[in-house]
């Protein structure tokens, strides 16, 4: 059975179990704590300490770089799902970039400004001492402190997206491809907390949403 090693909220990690679970293959989910990657230290042999880490038998698949897609392209192969048709394959490459940058730098940060709900007590600390490392000195209270200005450059950010689905149910067909999976999780995650949904202003995308929620 294939086993997906995650962190419950992060976008990437949504990606590729709303993959699975739109396979109907069967899996298992390990929620590792926030502050202990040793499994997935053990399981790439101490070649990697970031989630989402796939075992499929003694198979262990991780990105190889930030602009990979070696977890997605894997499960697509593996059961068939159309995720990366020849003809998108430029396409995708592009469309997956400025998802995982634009649109994953508002919401990732919209999301963790309610970090405190979603986190164990224990790995506070650790959690808090991650974040500034990469981000700076409180830089949790200053994103809850741009919450409205940090919204609206999401929406600003969604509007191609909106655009996208003038004329087809899915982003770049009649069919769901990976950058819609890839969009969702990290919408996904922007609504994780309870305290975003999403915006009023993009009609199609919250129908599109609801969509993809229910593959």
């Amino acid at each position: 059975m294939i086993e997906l090693i995650q962190f419950p909220w992060s976008p990437f990690c949504i990606v590729q179990r709303r993959i699975l679970e739109f396979s109907r293959a069967a899996f298992r989910i390990v929620d590792i704590p926030v502050n202990d990657r040793s499994l997935v230290w053990r399981l790439t042999k101490g070649r990697y300490y970031q989630v989402p880490v796939l075992k499929d038998g003694r198979n262990v698949l991780f990105e190889a770089a930030e602009e990979t897609q070696v977890l997605a392209k894997y499960l697509d192969e593996k059961f068939q799902l159309g995720l990366f048709p020849h003809r998108l394959e430029g396409v995708q490459s592009i469309l997956w970039r400025h998802i995982e940058s634009e649109v994953e730098g508002f919401a990732f940060r919209l999301n963790d400004i309610h970090w405190k709900e979603f986190v164990p007590r224990k790995d506070w600390a650790g959690y808090v001492r991650h974040k500034e490392r990469r981000y700076g000195h409180n830089c949790l209270e200053d994103w809850r402190k741009r919450e409205s200005e940090l919204l609206t450059g999401l929406t600003h950010a969604l509007v191609p997206f909106e655009q996208m689905l003038l004329s087809h149910p899915f982003l770049l067909d009649e069919h769901p491809r990976f950058a819609d999976f890839d969009l969702f999780g990290m919408l996904a995650n922007f609504c994780y907390s309870g305290h975003h949904a999403m915006p009023v202003e993009h009609p199609r995308l919250r129908e599109w949403y609801t969509s993809m929620s229910r593959l």
